[in-house]
């Protein structure tokens, strides 16, 4: 649990404290958080385990922290270093000069979500004469597709995934493609299970139909083209595709760049151009942005560049085949545990597991792992799919790797012993029956406390986890907006 007396009353203080006072609340405050650092946190964070990165990353953040993104002009430096992170994206993912694409075009976001929110956007006002756009998604692509459509009022047409392969059928994705279809995607992998989606089919069966194909690399786009050069068979997924018209990738994933650096590409200025917001008619300044934000500190942009330039291609081809070691040894030791088994085999970064039909209480298994310092990440059942623990690796988990076989092992015996998550049988009602317009505050309230939510970090999360596998998408999805509403609270 954190303490937040040390911040009681807002951080607004009647004279201000001493600077070393404040750092030393946030330092306080950050002891309560899952380490970023050390190998034992598979989401979230993107750790390379290389000395002194995170010192130049911190400096070059700080040389342009006050820098504004609004004004390319008045910090020609900032659009310099955009550039070059444009520019050494778009080679990683196959194009510029002497390539297929040889056009790429692109610009720097604050994150993965942004990038494809931007993506949505470029494709929809392309067409302005379809007043109903919609989107083809595999239910495998990432949720910030949805985010997208909600946000953008585009329609969404999700295609299942096959429970076998974890990918969209390319004739199914083709089939759904409407007179109103604006954009398709797929990606390079899915963040769920780490597999690649068939892109050339279909970015083929988008180019046939007229409409732009969009390939969400933000989480393997930095790591898929050095684990092909590494010997891998990394299917066809980059601008070398036909009909691939634009991508994206996150710097702070596998670049291991500071959080929040996405770059997002498009294969030509044509289709990059409707991605703009320029606002004239008013009194002010003319607005043009790239962008959804308008200010924009240029220390993440410039922590990422000094990042990129200081690990170098070679660089990136070390920790890529680090990371491969680490996932192999990591797939290993599940396939000796009994009760586990792979929800796919590797191709990228993600080692993602689920339990036989005898084995342990996954939700169980994963408080197990937090107990023995493992933080990992549970993914709920959906269509078919069972519930799953899924694992994010980054070269920093490559030392720990001989230490998590005994461990996953020592836990899935304990969750064996402890059996399933204790859920009352009237909560496992109500989880199933309730409608999301039937939530009240006060039954949240009292949902809320019987399962022991409070305020702060929990580590037995079994039973929270149990009851939203057990409650249908909205439902879940309503519960959780109240549960972190429950957390979200001013310090008065």
């Amino acid at each position: 649990m954190i303490d937040e007396s040390r911040v009681a009353g807002g951080a607004l203080s009647s004279d201000g404290v001493a600077a070393d006072v404040a750092l030393a609340e946030v330092r306080q405050l950050r002891a309560a958080d899952r380490p970023t650092h050390g190998g034992r946190l598979f989401a979230y964070v993107y750790d390379p385990a290389v000395p002194g990165l995170d010192d130049l990353a911190a400096a070059a953040h700080r040389e342009s922290a006050h820098v504004n993104g609004l004004d390319p002009t008045a910090f020609p430096s900032l659009l310099a270093m955009e550039n070059a992170l444009v520019g050494a994206a778009g080679r990683v993912l196959g194009g510029g000069p002497g390539t297929t694409a040889p056009d790429v075009v692109g610009s720097v976001t604050s994150g993965g979500t942004e990038s494809l929110i931007l993506a949505v956007k470029a494709a929809r006002d392309a067409h302005p004469e379809i007043a109903a756009p919609r989107i083809v998604v595999p239910s495998s692509a990432h949720a910030a597709f949805a985010k997208a459509a909600h946000y953008l009022r585009v329609a969404l047409d999700v295609v299942p995934v096959s429970v076998d392969t974890l990918r969209p059928d390319p004739a199914a994705m083709a089939a759904a493609i409407r007179p109103e279809t604006v954009l398709v995607a797929c990606s390079a992998p899915s963040y769920a299970h780490g597999v690649v989606d068939p892109v050339a089919e279909i970015a083929g069966a988008a180019a046939e139909a007229g409409v732009r194909c969009h390939v969400d690399a933000c989480f393997g786009g930095w790591t898929l083209p050095y684990l092909r050069r590494l010997g891998e068979p990394v299917p066809a997924f980059d601008f070398a595709v036909p009909g691939v018209t634009s991508m994206s990738v996150d710097l702070h994933k596998y670049a291991y760049a500071p959080k929040g650096v996405s770059v997002l590409l498009h294969r030509d200025a044509a289709l990059r151009a409707p991605q703009y917001f320029a606002y004239a008619d008013w009194p002010g300044y003319t607005m043009i942005n790239p962008v959804i934000a308008s200010t924009r500190s240029g220390g993440p942009i410039a922590a990422a560049y000094a990042t990129l330039r200081h690990l170098g291609d070679a660089g990136y081809l070390r920790l890529a085949g680090v990371t491969r070691d680490a996932v192999a040894g990591l797939a290993d030791a599940v396939r000796a545990v009994d009760g586990l088994r792979l929800m796919a085999e590797p191709e990228s970064t993600v080692v993602c597991f689920t339990a036989t039909d005898d084995g342990p209480d996954l939700f169980v298994l994963v408080d197990e792992l937090t107990a023995r310092g493992w933080h990992t990440q549970p993914q709920l059942s959906y269509a078919g799919l069972p519930a799953s623990v899924h694992l994010t690796v980054t070269a920093a988990v490559a030392p720990r790797v001989a230490e998590f076989g005994p461990d996953l092992a020592d836990a899935v015996a304990a969750a064996r012993a402890t059996g399933p998550a204790a859920l009352p049988p009237e909560l496992r009602a109500l989880a199933t029956s309730l409608t999301p317009d039937a939530l009240t505050p006060e039954l949240v309230a009292g949902l809320a406390a019987g399962l022991g939510l409070g305020t702060g970090a929990l580590d037995r999360m079994a039973a929270v986890n149990t009851l939203l596998d057990a409650a249908p998408a909205r439902l879940r999805e309503r519960l959780l907006v109240e549960f972190v509403g429950l957390l979200q609270r001013p310090a008065w």
